[in-house]
């Protein structure tokens, strides 16, 4: 339970700034859903080396990825088609913070 318990936060980042900011949300206490591709997922899950090794000796996923990826569920989603998007929208509800990440003002 943190200070941010109340609130569900969609992930849709790629890369670094988005991933990270809504990692430390996560940290905040706040429900953190990271949208990935189908079939690839986030593609720093390749960034490496380093990679973790899983437990049956295959590569895992890069230490890049997981280092601004904790506190979140994350699924694969592809909202380019209807039903996607439709997704997206149900789980945007009621609780759900939207944001982005804009320039500072002057």
């Amino acid at each position: 339970m943190g200070a941010l318990s109340h609130l569900r936060v969609l992930d849709l980042g790629r890369v670094l700034a988005a991933p990270w900011a809504t990692q430390i949300l996560g940290d905040l206490g706040a429900e953190v859903i990271k949208i990935e591709r189908p079939g690839e997922g986030d593609e720093t899950r390749h960034f490496g080396p380093p990679f973790l090794t899983a437990g049956d000796g295959t590569k895992g996923d890069a230490t890049y990825f997981l280092t601004a990826n904790r506190n979140k569920k994350s699924v694969t989603i592809d909202f380019a088609k209807p039903d996607g998007a439709a997704l997206v929208k149900r789980l945007h509800g009621v609780r759900t913070s939207s944001w982005k990440i804009s320039r500072p003002a002057r």
